[in-house]
């Protein structure tokens, strides 16, 4: 025996409202199909669940004995889907973001600000981590959304592009800080660079330009974030280069930057979410913000 949840709702309000007609209006179905669910039930059960006569419709021993049952079964299945949409409701109400230090720091606060402002429903949560522990987090379940640079998306993963960033020379200001200005590559030839552990896939991609254009960078201080290298070269430990999403972050320190041309070189910035997991609407929203301001907090 193998009750759907449709036959038992029939059998429900037949039952209840002692009526063949009423119980298809109540169900939005027609007559017919209705008695054909109650006589799919019955032939299951090899019993007959109703007396009908041309006054009333009325339940058998064995309809009597089934109402019951059928009322409590719907009755705790109506509750637990209500209780897991109650659930995913709130799930849907609430925004777990991770992101690198400088991203939460100095890019996100502005972001968010706007983003609650235009969803004042969804709970923000930021997790500020390294880079792989914004995966790690993504992966685990503890966060809806990883942004940063990922140049591969790790296994589980799914990347989405929300804005690119040009490398830039970053110097220590002499006296007044200046506007953004643009330079060639070549200008850091005589330069004393400082920057990320050679391990870093930014760092990676700075050498690489460096080695194509014959820059030879002696070995110099690294440090591991890119706020502690913008510190670094406003006390002259050297020049730095670095993505413009740092561009914010500099323009709290007497530094002065330059944009990086001949050749022009921008690092794609993703967004990451779980592979089979559905994007909520906080999600998408949240991209699109992202993808709209990001370009003007890069200037």
């Amino acid at each position: 025996m193998n009750l759907t949840t449709r036959q038992m709702r029939a059998f429900r309000q037949v039952a209840r409202t002692g009526s063949f007609t009423r119980a298809a209006e109540l169900t939005h179905m027609t007559q017919a199909g209705l008695s054909i669910l109650i006589r799919e039930v019955e032939r299951q059960l090899g019993a007959r669940l109703f007396d009908r006569t041309t006054r009333a419709v009325q339940l058998t021993a064995a309809g009597r004995r089934l109402a019951p049952v059928v009322e409590r079964v719907l009755a705790e299945l109506d509750s637990v889907t209500q209780e897991i949409g109650i659930l995913g409701d709130a799930a849907r109400q609430n925004l777990r973001i991770a992101a690198t230090p400088l991203v939460s720091s100095q890019l996100l606060p502005q972001l968010l600000a706007m983003f609650r402002q235009a969803q004042p429903h969804v709970q923000v949560h930021l997790l500020d981590a390294a880079l792989e522990d914004v995966e790690r987090a993504v992966l685990a379940d503890e966060a809806d959304l990883g942004l940063g640079f990922f140049f591969k998306a790790a296994p589980g993963l799914v990347r989405t592009e929300v804005a690119s960033f040009q490398l830039m020379r970053v110097t220590a200001a002499e006296g007044t800080r200046r506007a953004v200005g643009r330079v060639p590559w070549s200008a850091l030839k005589s330069a004393q660079l400082i920057g990320l552990p050679a391990g870093n896939p930014i760092q990676k991609v700075i050498d690489a330009q460096l080695g194509k254009l014959n820059i030879v960078n002696p070995e110099g201080q690294s440090v591991s974030f890119f706020g502690t290298l913008i510190s670094m070269v406003e006390a002259g430990f050297g020049t730095a280069v670095m993505p413009t999403f740092a561009m914010a972050a500099c323009k709290r320190h007497q530094v002065n930057a330059d944009l990086l041309s001949s050749p022009k070189v921008e690092l794609a910035f993703y967004s990451i979410t779980k592979r089979g997991t559905k994007d909520s609407e906080a999600i998408g929203a949240f991209v699109e913000l992202l993808k709209l301001r990001l370009p003007f907090m890069s200037r």
